[in-house]
C-alpha cells in the first residue's frame, strides 16, 4: 500500500523528497518533534485507521470546501479514498436531493458516537431558524439531529466558528456559530477561508495520537492560532523600524514595507498565516501586498471594518 502511495505521487510529479519535506513542515506546525516525521508521513503513505467525516453545509459560500479542495500531500482524492472516510459532503458526493439526505441521516446512525461532524458555515436562529433550510429542514433542525451524535466537532471556517458574515450587522436572521447556536463543544479553525494545512494536522493528529490537539480559550487549536499573524510577519522588521505603506501602489508598498497604517490587523490576529501560507506554500495576503483583514478572529465583519483604515 505503501510504495502504491508514492507510485501515485511520482505520477503527480511528486518526488518521495519533496513529499516528506510536505511531511516536516505538517510536524512542525502541528508542534510536534521532528522524530516524529516518519510517523505522520505513514498516516497518509499507509493509514491504519479512516475516520468517518460527515461534513455539514449551512449558511456559507463553499469557500472553505474549495480550500479542502486544494490540498496537497495528500490532494482531495487521496484525502477522500485514502485518508479518510467521508461518509457525506454535499458539494462532493455524487448522490443529489432525497438520496443524499438519506445518506446523512443513514450515516450519523451507522457511526454514531464514533464520526467527525466537520461543519462549514453558520446557522439561523430567528424564526425557529427559518432564514435557512436544507431539503425542507432549517439548518437549526438539521444540527440539532446530527451533530450531538458525533464524536467530535470541527468548525471549518469563520462562519462555522464565529458566525462570519451571516452575523454581521443587523443580523436579521440571527445567524450564530454552531458552538453557540446548538451549545456544543467544537473545535474552530476559522478563516476566511481556513488554511487547509490547518484541517490536514487537525486530522493527522487526531489519527496519530488518538485525540484533538490543545485549544485556546476560543477552541482553536494553539499549533495553528497561538501566536498573532504580526508576531510571525515577514515585515515586522519594518514595523519595528516604523517603515511603513501610507499608500497602495507607492515606493514604500514596492519595497515591502509595513501595511500597519493601511489597515493590517495583524497586531490583533491570531492565525499561522506567514507560516503555512496559502496554494501549496506560495503565498499569503501580506506578502501579496494586502493587508491582514482579521477573517480568523469573532465578529471581525463589524469589529475590524473599515479595513483599509489603521487601528
Amino acid at each position: 500500500m505503501e510504495n502504491e502511495f508514492y507510485n501515485r505521487l511520482e505520477k503527480k510529479g511528486v518526488s518521495r523528497r519533496d513529499f516528506m519535506k510536505f511531511c516536516t513542515y505538517l510536524t512542525a506546525t502541528m508542534g510536534l518533534s521532528s522524530s516524529m516525521v516518519p510517523k505522520v508521513a505513514e498516516v497518509f503513505a499507509a493509514p491504519k485507521e479512516r475516520p468517518p467525516i460527515i461534513w455539514l453545509n449551512f449558511g456559507e459560500c463553499t469557500g472553505c470546501s474549495e480550500a479542502m479542495l486544494r490540498t496537497m500531500y495528500p490532494w482531495v482524492d487521496e484525502l477522500v479514498v485514502d485518508l479518510l472516510s467521508i461518509e457525506y459532503h454535499e458539494t462532493i458526493m455524487a448522490a443529489a436531493g432525497h438520496q443524499a439526505e438519506e445518506i446523512l441521516y443513514a450515516s450519523a446512525k451507522k457511526y454514531k458516537g464514533k464520526f467527525v461532524c466537520v461543519v462549514e458555515g453558520a446557522i439561523a436562529t430567528k424564526y425557529d431558524g427559518a432564514y435557512g433550510k436544507i431539503g425542507g429542514k432549517t439548518f437549526l433542525q438539521i444540527g440539532k439531529e446530527i451533530i450531538p451524535q458525533a464524536a467530535a466537532v470541527v468548525c471549518m471556517g469563520t462562519c462555522a466558528c464565529f458566525g462570519g458574515i451571516q452575523a454581521a450587522k443587523p443580523n436579521p436572521g440571527g445567524y450564530k456559530g454552531v458552538g453557540d447556536a446548538l451549545g456544543v463543544k467544537t473545535l474552530n479553525l476559522p478563516g476566511c477561508p481556513p488554511n487547509p494545512v490547518n484541517l490536514i494536522g487537525t486530522v493527522v493528529n487526531y489519527i496519530l495520537l488518538g485525540k484533538l490537539p490543545a485549544l485556546d480559550n476560543l477552541g482553536r487549536p494553539l499549533f495553528a492560532y497561538g501566536k498573532t499573524v504580526h508576531d510571525q510577519c515577514d515585515r515586522r522588521s519594518h514595523f519595528e523600524n516604523e517603515e511603513f505603506v501610507l499608500e497602495f501602489g507607492s515606493e514604500e508598498a514596492a519595497l515591502g514595507y509595513c501595511l500597519y497604517k493601511v489597515g493590517c490587523r495583524g497586531p490583533e490576529t491570531y492565525n499561522n498565516c506567514p507560516t503555512a501560507k496559502f496554494n501549496g506554500g506560495t503565498s499569503w495576503p501580506v506578502q501579496a501586498g494586502h493587508p491582514c483583514i482579521g477573517c480568523s478572529q469573532p465578529n471581525f465583519w463589524d469589529q475590524m471594518t473599515p479595513f483599509y483604515k489603521e487601528m
